[in-house]
């Protein structure tokens, strides 16, 4: 009965493994021929996973048990908060994918395949509630994000994004396993609920190494500096596809598992990690915006900002109270929308040879030749740096809301004055494209399906985004309540 009930929990998980074994028999069967059609198929299962999703978010509140397998996995409102949006960012990047490979000659059947495995892998990480799933997700969703990468083969920069990250990546998984195997050892278990226990009488040096590893292994993953390294260059290097999938759906999944990690695992302990996190929010936040302002790629400008935005949200995390894992949560559901909405735009800039157009320099005047694209530019830039009442400004205030709450006034002031300095890059991008002449680059047309997405994505980030505050904040709630389960 217990087998029963927890394949019944993992609904989502099995639905995602057979219908990918099944499209890579049809990928097999017919080639690169068959990409659209499995691409089809793979966005209609997607849909289907957040339709089966979508009842856990309440379902806890009702009191629904939630632990599958033996508490390996964690079918609760947390979870499944973080798959909707991991769901909806893959449905994305399927959309605008086929035209951008088709107009490099360099779509294959097996892209859509790596994005269902990936989304399978996200969906074990958020759901983790031991150290062994946890690894197991992280490694499926690594190991064929390394390979998304690097899709363009003939392109020498997507090469080298696909091996850099491999080789951090790498890495990375050595320092999250060594933190791994100190915890099991000074805790004697590898379940969060157990470490939790065992830590709750004092944490002894091993178990500190231990957790401090873990959180070094799991910074990298979000792009939290100082393991940042790897951001700038495979967003750049990478198919502006895949980059939109690392921007939000990878975002999700790490953002969601070092949520997880740290309330339900280490939460018993807050003051060991509180310090650590403190000190890589403003790091990120810092080198975040710094970092941006020499930069002329647009995709290289994206990647500081998801560092600079990746310290603001985890000051909501150094709150280590529910106020602050459900500000994070609306943050990230905002940010995503963000995101989605910056790389469609730059999707949809090409030359007069239907090339990406990249380089800032090369949108000089658009607002010019493309008012509708550099309006939806403009509105991204202003709701990253967090200017009303565009939407991006609700993010930071509840995570600023959160930190005052908790006593931690310091730390946002300190915030609120470093988002000032970010600001200036994305003003840069809106002068360049409104205020200089017209440098008569972004000729080329767009797909109907990326415009579309277009439109939605700025709509979301525009103020009719606040007409959703209410629906947006009681579902972040409930799924912070999830890591909270008492009090």
């Amino acid at each position: 009965m217990d087998f029963a009930r927890s394949l019944a929990l993992t609904t989502p998980e099995i639905l995602l493994s057979v219908s990918g074994l099944v499209l890579l028999l049809i990928a097999a069967r017919g080639g690169d021929k068959a990409s659209r059609l499995i691409s089809i198929l793979a966005v209609a299962v997607l849909t289907v996973c957040a339709i089966l999703t979508a009842p856990a978010l309440w379902g806890q509140a009702m009191g629904r048990d939630v632990a599958a397998f033996g508490g390996q996995h964690r079918a609760d409102a947390f979870a499944a908060f973080a798959k909707l949006l991991i769901y909806a960012s893959a449905g994305v990047t399927l959309i605008v994918a086929q035209s951008f490979f088709d107009k490099a000659r360099a779509m294959r059947a097996e892209f859509p395949l790596l994005v269902l495995f990936a989304s399978l892998g996200m969906g074990m990480m958020v759901s983790a509630g031991d150290l062994l799933a946890l690894y197991i997700g992280l490694e499926l969703n690594s190991l064929a994000s390394y390979v998304m990468a690097s899709m363009l083969r003939n392109d020498e920069r997507s090469a080298e994004s696909g091996l850099k990250y491999f080789v951090l990546g790498s890495l990375a998984s050595g320092i999250l396993l060594f933190g791994m195997s100190l915890t099991y050892g000074f805790t004697g278990t590898t379940s969060f609920g157990g470490i939790n226990a065992a830590l709750a009488g004092g944490l002894s040096t091993g178990a500190t190494f231990g957790l401090i590893f873990v959180l070094a292994g799991l910074a990298f993953k979000i792009s939290a500096a100082p393991f940042h390294m790897w951001t700038p260059d495979v967003y750049e290097g990478a198919p502006t596809p895949v980059t939109t999938f690392f921007a939000t759906a990878s975002k999700v999944s790490a953002l969601g598992l070092l949520m997880r990690v740290s309330f339900e695992a280490f939460g018993s302990q807050p003051h060991a990690w509180q310090q650590v996190v403190i000190f890589a929010s403003l790091l990120s936040i810092v080198i975040g915006a710094l970092g941006a302002i020499g930069q002329n790629n647009i995709k290289r400008l994206m990647a500081y900002s998801s560092i600079n935005n990746v310290g603001f949200i985890l000051i909501g995390l150094a709150t280590a109270t529910r106020a602050g894992a459900s500000a994070m949560l609306v943050y990230i559901a905002i940010y995503v929308a963000m995101s989605v909405a910056g790389f469609v735009a730059v999707l949809l800039l090409r030359d007069e040879n239907g090339e990406q157009v990249e380089a800032i320099s090369d949108l000089a005047g658009i607002s010019k030749t493309r008012p509708w694209i550099a309006l939806a530019m403009a509105s991204v830039m202003f709701s990253l740096a967090g200017i009303p009442p565009l939407f991006g400004f609700w993010g930071k205030f509840v995570v600023f809301q959160a930190a005052v709450q908790a006593d931690m006034i310091v730390l946002a002031a300190i915030g609120i004055a470093a988002s000032v300095i970010g600001a200036f890059y994305y003003l840069k991008v809106v002068k360049v494209m409104y205020f200089d002449e017209p440098a008569d680059v972004v000729k080329g047309t767009g797909e109907t399906s990326h415009t579309v997405l277009l439109v939605l994505s700025s709509l979301a980030i525009s103020p009719l985004g606040y007409l959703g505050t209410k629906c947006l904040d009681t579902l972040a709630g409930y799924a912070a309540a999830a890591l909270f389960p008492v009090g």
